[in-house]
């Protein structure tokens, strides 16, 4: 939570400092690009790291509010040493937290982040450390926070090559990042657009809207009598986006992995004609994927790790089931939800199909998700009677589908995930799995 540790002023200004530290270890003159999301306290933990920062000589630049993937397109476009983004994405507007990606727009290696928190440790541990906070960055030399959202939002723009102005679209902007860029963005390509949850207050963000929401934007579009051609929902921080079709119908991230998919493979630009997803990507689009004579490889939950697949393999496209979508046929180093969205718009204009047509034989499996809230996480096999129960599960299943148990990343979360062939076996096993797990650990 914003202002209790590790985001409280003291610390914020410290993980300033010895990220500030390990740039200059590596560039001299060290230069660093910020953003934010709009949490009501995003604004004064980005000035406390920029303070941290610029204490031991890197030179700020604010974009001011921006999407996480804007950052990381500065940062490697700019000759930025590094990247900070002050957001804690699809979280409620009470948490926040802060994310680097280095001058290659790349998220910062595990080794490396592990030697930034070990020094922010020792920063905490020595008395007077924080003792400089009162100092203030000099104004940037580069351009400012509108300059700088311009130059994404440029670069977006010339990543379209076709006529966007026949489509109908409302946008869901989950009072977030995406409300600085998205409405220049689409009303720039002269898109038919339409926005929702684009005023926010510092305490909105994310609340009952955005990809966390997405049948907020389905039931909008759905009761609009046929207005739209399609509707896209971003989250907090617009590194993700989901989709719904004209009647509503919500397209995830395997949907938008199947059509774009099968959209570059015929352009020849699929390297290997594989597709990277995560364990959680539903069985369905893997049989579809298949079917287009194309491979689907399964990496672990996080576009982290989604990309690590991707630059092991070769492979030009990679995504989750939750809308994180990474296009390497071009340089992005992140899943970017306005970009997503403006290659699925490519897609249904040069097609000349609907949302609906591109993802019609997307035949899902039954899947269920179950979170189960827990005290502390333990490895599942050290746990005999969740083990058992997961164990039963996959015998009973024996193939037919497929069973995920893992923690969350970010949340004190236990997530169960079954797909079955009927929707009675599946909610059957996944509640006994998460009853174990909420008998054995939970709060």
């Amino acid at each position: 939570m914003a202002g209790a540790f590790p985001l409280t002023a003291e610390s914020t200004y410290l993980i300033g400092r010895a990220l500030g530290h390990d740039l200059l270890r590596g560039t001299p003159k060290a230069k660093a690009v910020m953003g934010q999301d709009t949490r009501e306290s995003s604004g004064w933990i980005a000035d406390r790291v920029a303070a941290g920062l610029a204490a031991v000589g890197v030179e700020v630049h604010s974009a001011g509010v921006i999407t996480t993937p804007g950052v990381a397109y500065l940062a490697r476009s700019r000759g930025m040493a590094a990247g900070v983004v002050i957001s804690a994405s699809h979280n409620p507007w009470t948490d926040n937290g802060i994310k680097v990606f280095s001058g290659d727009g790349f998220k910062l290696s595990d080794a490396r982040e592990l030697a930034i928190e070990k020094e922010i440790f020792a920063l905490l541990d020595r008395p007077g450390a924080a003792d400089d906070t009162a100092l203030r960055i000099a104004g940037p030399s580069l351009p400012g926070e509108a300059a700088l959202r311009k130059a994404y939002i440029e670069a977006l723009t010339g990543s379209v090559t076709s006529d966007l102005s026949g489509l109908r679209v409302l946008l869901d902007c989950a009072n977030g990042a995406a409300t600085a860029e998205a409405p220049e963005l689409f009303r720039g390509l002269r898109v038919q657009a339409t926005f929702m949850h684009v005023k926010p207050d510092g305490k909105n963000i994310n609340d009952a809207c955005g990809a966390l929401h997405p049948e907020t934007l389905g039931k909008t579009v759905a009761e609009s009598g046929g207005r739209f051609d399609l509707g896209v929902t971003f989250d907090g921080d617009a590194d993700r986006a989901l989709f719904c079709d004209g009647d509503g119908r919500v397209v995830n991230g395997d949907g938008v992995l199947l059509l774009t998919a099968r959209d570059l493979k015929s352009q020849g630009k699929l390297a290997g004609d594989t597709v990277v997803a995560t364990t959680m990507s539903n069985m369905g689009v893997e049989i579809a994927l298949k079917k287009s004579g194309i491979r689907m490889l399964r990496a672990n939950v996080g576009d982290k790790y989604v990309l690590e697949e991707m630059l092991k393999t070769g492979a030009t496209l990679g995504g989750e089931q939750s809308g994180h979508v990474i296009f390497r046929d071009s340089d992005a180093t992140t899943g970017d939800g306005l970009l997503t969205a403006l290659r699925v718009m490519d897609v249904v204009v040069r097609s000349g199909k609907s949302l609906a047509e591109l993802v019609g034989d997307l035949k899902v499996l039954p899947q269920k998700i179950q979170n189960v809230r827990v005290r502390e996480k333990i490895p599942f096999a050290q746990v005999p009677e969740i083990q058992r129960a997961i164990d039963a599960a996959e015998r009973e299943l024996d193939g037919n589908g497929r069973v995920v148990v893992r923690y969350s990343g970010t949340e004190a979360l236990a997530r169960v995930m079954v797909e079955a062939e009927s929707e009675e076996k599946m909610r059957a096993l996944t509640a006994g799995i998460a009853g174990e797990i909420q008998k054995a650990l939970g709060v």
